[in-house]
């Protein structure tokens, strides 16, 4: 039953259709023609620019709580090999 109902459809969608128009088939393209343009000038380089504004470091003096002194005079006083 559905194969006969698409078949159906299928004709009558040809048959809604019809032949096309004598015109239609017939008809030339369209030809449109321009004059040469000619465009002087000169092309201008995108520039850009990007200022950074000063900022405030807080820089601290650190204050060394373990001194290192005997760790490099001992080093020192050892045979290099």
């Amino acid at each position: 039953m559905r194969l006969i109902l698409a078949t159906i459809l299928f004709a009558a969608s040809f048959l809604a259709l019809g032949p096309a128009p004598a015109e239609a088939q017939n008809r030339q393209p369209r030809v449109i023609q321009l004059e040469e343009i000619r465009i002087e000038g000169r092309v201008q380089k995108p520039n850009a620019f990007y200022i950074l504004n000063r900022s405030n470091l807080g820089y601290e003096v650190l204050d060394l709580r373990t001194t290192f002194v005997r760790e490099i005079i001992r080093s020192v006083r050892r045979e290099p090999f």
